[in-house]
């Protein structure tokens, strides 16, 4: 089986390691990962490696992402979404005062660059260990805020009910934005509560869930993309010739081409055979090797 990149539209109800799992058997390799997990409750895109392309992952974990979701504001969960226990609802009453014009207000407030607050249930590390482990077994988790982008926060519909109302939202963020949390901390300012009822991924920069195989489906040696083509799809390209290759794939640092831009970060090396190289960072006028794709030898 060769090296390459699936995308695989994820069902509800696995864990993204229950889908590694089943393209382990289907690739028949121990060599497969994903670029970003999702929630059991989610649904979509996973971005995952097979064999010497697992290397692309950590490239692509960074990926700005985009998601479908539904937010249902009239109380909160442990969890932050509609797995978890429910928190006592807001008065009906309460809830249906909340204007549209307030709930436009505080979408406006989560987006640009926020200082987000992880949902405890998260598999963010906590002294060394998951903090949605440390959550299951009684443990109070506190997480430390972190910047993220949310570039696009769009209500696509609205839904009022008698004790709630039901945002459909499209949500274009940054690695490391828990939509959770964005329901969670919209329904505080409302001082209704809010929680996640469904979430779909999208995108994973320009991967989209629209080019993604079901699990079902999945032919993997069809599905394959190839690692050079993966790589173009989210880093800069540089074109090497063969003897540049044979030089990068020792490890030696080479003059950036004649032609090529310059970089900043890390781009492709790519050569003419349409091979993956290794990825590459600009040290002065030279390339130098960050992650290396040795000679694929078929398993």
């Amino acid at each position: 089986m060769n090296s390459g990149i699936l995308l695989v539209d994820k069902p509800e109800g696995m864990t993204s390691h229950d889908v590694v799992a089943r393209t382990r058997r289907l690739a028949g390799t121990r060599k497969v990962g994903h670029a970003g997990t999702l929630d059991p409750m989610a649904t979509g895109l996973l971005v995952i490696g097979v064999n010497g392309a697992t290397r692309l992952l950590h490239h692509l974990v960074g990926l700005d992402k985009e998601y479908l979701a539904t937010i249902r504001l009239g109380w909160g969960t442990s969890t932050d979404d509609a797995e978890g226990e429910p928190f006592p609802a807001a008065d009906p009453a309460v809830v249906a005062a909340v204007a549209d014009a307030a709930i436009a207000d505080g979408i406006a407030a989560l987006t640009g660059e926020i200082d987000q607050v992880p949902s405890s249930v998260s598999a963010i590390k906590v002294d060394g260990r998951r903090a949605y482990d440390r959550v299951r077994e009684g443990e109070a988790v506190e997480l430390a805020s972190r910047r993220v982008t949310v570039a696009a926060f769009d209500v696509l519909g609205m839904r009022r009910e008698a004790a709630s109302i039901d945002l459909d939202v499209r949500v274009e963020c940054s690695s490391g934005t828990y939509i959770r949390a964005l329901a969670r901390d919209l329904g505080a300012a409302l001082g209704v509560g809010g929680h996640l009822t469904a979430l779909r991924r999208t995108r994973v920069g320009r991967f989209d869930v629209a080019d993604a195989s079901t699990l079902d489906a999945l032919d993997v040696a069809s599905a394959l993309l190839a690692p050079a083509a993966a790589a173009a799809l989210a880093l800069p390209v540089i074109a090497v010739t063969d003897d540049e290759a044979r030089d990068i794939g020792h490890g030696k640092r080479v003059a950036l081409p004649a032609g090529a831009e310059p970089f900043a970060g890390v781009a492709a090396a790519v050569a003419g055979d349409d091979r993956l190289i290794a990825i590459v960072e600009l040290r002065g006028t030279t390339l130098k090797v960050v992650t290396g794709f040795p000679q694929e030898v078929d398993a």
